[in-house]
């Protein structure tokens, strides 16, 4: 199993390049590009559908020659919600950089009937779960309920600093719905101070598979199966962009059993 922490490379350009390939799964891609102003990447997305998420900056984004303006309202993604745009299969995108830009692209198989779209910030209101040191505040922004894609489901969560989340553990690792779906999923994290950490653990009932790690601003961890509860340390807020998809577009998980004394309110 390739190893669950990836570290940027470099701080320019194509800085993560998670393919399902090199994360060793099938279904989950995860990308992210950081463009100064008046710089342009373009991408076919053959097979699979993208959610193309500006975590920070603004830029005009087409799809397939149809211009979707300036889009962008938040220089970091501690400030508000995102705008995203989706691109099904079969189509071909630009993105043009019209301030520092950092651009996250979410995949995962596409499917037929699907239309590109703009995703706004107030499309999906932001939730807040949990209470005491385990309140974090969630957007949807391609939840299992809207209809708008094939496998992709995508979503974005700050949590303070001091607090936990996806906690208490969960896992969604066995094809058995209604009771649970199988999703592969990806972390990508951001620190506030940038020279924070957080911790995260990835593990199994029989800990065949049990990682704990450091994250750094900046960091992606790999999710193939597992509860994967994060904590983030005091001083520093997170925000993580999680990618998640498998063979049904559905967010159906169960929870640590050891653990079920703790969610009432939680």
């Amino acid at each position: 199993m390739p190893n669950l922490l990836v570290k940027p490379q470099g701080t320019s350009g194509l800085v993560h390049d998670i393919t399902p390939e090199s994360a060793g799964w099938t279904y989950v891609g995860f990308a992210l590009h950081r463009l100064a102003p008046g710089e342009t990447m373009s991408g076919e997305t053959g097979a699979r559908e993208v959610c193309l998420v500006l975590v920070a900056g603004k830029a005009r984004v087409t799809v397939d020659g149809e211009d979707f303006g300036e889009l962008g309202e938040r220089m970091t993604p501690f400030e508000g919600a995102p705008f995203s745009v989706y691109v099904p299969k079969g189509a071909s995108y630009t993105v043009t950089a019209t301030t520092d830009l950092e651009l996250g692209l979410c995949s995962a198989p596409g499917g037929e009937g699907f239309t590109a779209q703009v995703i706004r910030p107030d499309r999906h209101t932001q939730m807040t779960r949990g209470k005491g040191t385990n309140t974090r505040y969630v957007t949807n922004i391609m939840p299992e309920d809207d209809g708008a894609a094939q496998s992709l489901l995508v979503v974005e969560v700050i949590t303070p600093g001091g607090h936990t989340s996806s906690y208490p553990p969960h896992k969604h690792d066995e094809d058995n719905l209604p009771a649970e779906s199988f999703l592969e999923e990806t972390y990508y994290h951001r620190l506030n101070p940038s020279q924070g950490f957080a911790m995260q653990r990835v593990y199994t009932d029989d800990r065949a598979l049990d990682e704990t790690m450091a994250v750094e601003n900046g960091d992606v961890v790999l999710v193939p199966k597992g509860y994967h509860p994060v904590a983030a340390i005091h001083g520093y807020d997170l925000y993580y962009l999680n990618v998640m998809a498998g063979p049904s577009r559905a967010w159906k998980f169960n929870n640590a059993k050891e653990h079920a004394w703790l969610f009432t309110g939680v």
